[in-house]
């Protein structure tokens, strides 16, 4: 695949509809933790609880971007370069997030934990 300026624009579109989808399980995260339930619960629950509307809103998307990566025509190169990109990020994305935003979630509150703990223990 050729790395041209549509490429690159459904890339950065492709950036922003990936990160939307980490905040939402990160976010619904928190919740729980205030709710009282540990970092692992949290996660876990997060990212069940998120799955449907996760996957609803990445596969209206990329079946959204079809015609554009099956076009034919004037213009079919150009249709073709964002379609592509946008349709195999999205299902790439989708996957990864649901897979690592959580288990990223987790090590990096324990990490925050064990700073906030080093500080808070005296020091002689």
């Amino acid at each position: 695949m050729i790395n041209d300026v549509y490429c690159q624009i459904g890339l950065v579109m492709l950036i922003g509809l990936s990160a939307k989808n980490g905040i939402l399980i990160v976010q619904f995260a928190e919740e729980l933790r205030e709710r009282g339930m540990s970092v692992v619960e949290a996660a876990i629950e997060a990212a069940r609880i998120r799955l449907r509307p996760i996957v609803m809103t990445s596969l209206a998307f990329i079946l959204g971007v079809m015609p554009l990566a099956l076009a034919s025509g004037a213009g079919r190169e150009a249709r073709h370069s964002v379609g592509t990109t946008v349709a195999g990020g999205m299902i790439a994305s989708t996957i990864l997030n649901l897979a690592f935003i959580p288990v990223l979630y987790v090590v990096i509150k324990s990490i925050g934990r064990k700073r906030e703990a080093s500080r808070e223990a005296p020091r002689g």
